[in-house]
């Protein structure tokens, strides 16, 4: 997995975004914890699933829809989010994508 660590991307408040299997991260965060990196790996499984675009599409609409319809704040809204409750969950269980299965985020 590719990083760039950079003071532009991601936005200010967060250590790394992932866009289409590279990790972006804040020179900040310099280096990134097994930890984030897991989580960022369980996000590219999650993407190949869903053929990159349709995990961007699939997250933008469910953030907006728990923005809007759940009453939540940004960051609530984004923590609710499937694809980043199951990173958030398994992202201490480092053999967890070895056993993973398709479209997990949906089956939790």
């Amino acid at each position: 997995m590719r990083i760039i660590y950079n003071n532009v991307i991601p936005f200010k408040g967060f250590r790394a975004i992932n866009l289409f299997g590279v990790v972006f991260a804040r020179k900040a965060a310099f280096p990134l914890t097994p930890t984030t990196m897991h989580h960022e790996k369980i996000h590219t499984a999650q993407m190949r699933e869903l053929l990159y675009v349709g995990f961007y599409i699939a997250y933008f609409f469910e953030w907006l829809w728990r923005l809007m319809r759940q009453s939540y704040t940004g960051e609530n809204a984004y923590r609710s989010i499937s694809f980043e409750r199951e990173a958030y969950a398994k992202q201490n269980k480092f053999s967890y994508l070895s056993y993973r299965k398709h479209f997990a985020q949906w089956r939790m």
